[in-house]
């Protein structure tokens, strides 16, 4: 594929799994979530009309939880590219929950490496002043320990939370923002931006 930074087969498999955000419930209102957005960009204008693109995200779950349905939601499907997004739900155990965190997404890097698959992990895109304050408090925290697995493991980092924070700065991101803690359609946009750019996929 012109550009990537991984070499992948003429046919591939790309799972995509994480929680509402991945999913994509709701909040876009009937326009394409970013996980979509980026199937687009794979299946059609990439030309990569045989790849097949799998969405495992599932509404409200955890590290732990995808970490305990690993096989269901991604090994069956032995993916040459795995994308997690996780932290936002995580987020909401707080201080107490970061070792846990961290054993439980390097334990699914390491399981999608065991599948030979390129593992990219995602930090969680920003949330509204009135989101659970666990969530808001932490949500960060949680960015750096993704971007600390991601280092040690080797796995590609999908930075939205920087790339929210350099657009937004002290700002509220209102317009990127459907409720308190999920993107509305332009902010999958951008999260499906900053996926392409980062995986030199093209752009929007």
């Amino acid at each position: 594929m012109k550009g990537l930074d991984f070499d992948l087969p003429s046919r591939a498999t790309w799972v995509f799994t994480g929680d509402s955000i991945t999913q994509g419930v709701y909040h876009t209102h009937g326009s394409r979530s970013w996980v979509e957005l980026v199937s687009e960009q794979i299946r059609w204008e990439l030309g990569r009309v045989r790849d097949i693109v799998i969405n495992s995200g599932v509404s409200a779950w955890t590290a732990h939880d995808i970490n305990a349905d690993f096989e269901y939601l991604v090994g069956r499907f032995k993916p040459q590219v795995l994308n997690v997004s996780l932290g936002t739900n995580d987020a909401l155990e707080g201080e107490s929950g970061l070792t846990s965190f961290h054993s439980q997404l390097t334990e699914i890097v390491r399981q999608g490496n065991r599948l030979s698959s390129t593992v990219v992990l995602h930090t969680p895109a920003l949330v509204m002043p009135d989101a659970p304050a666990q969530r808001r408090q932490w949500l960060t925290t949680y960015a750096e320990v993704i971007r600390t697995i991601a280092t040690v493991e080797g796995a590609i980092l999908v930075d939205h939370d920087q790339h929210w924070r350099q657009r937004f700065g002290t700002e509220v991101p209102t317009a990127w923002m459907d409720d308190s803690t999920h993107p509305n359609a332009v902010g999958h946009r951008h999260i499906a931006d900053t996926t392409l750019h980062t995986l030199r996929l093209g752009s929007l």
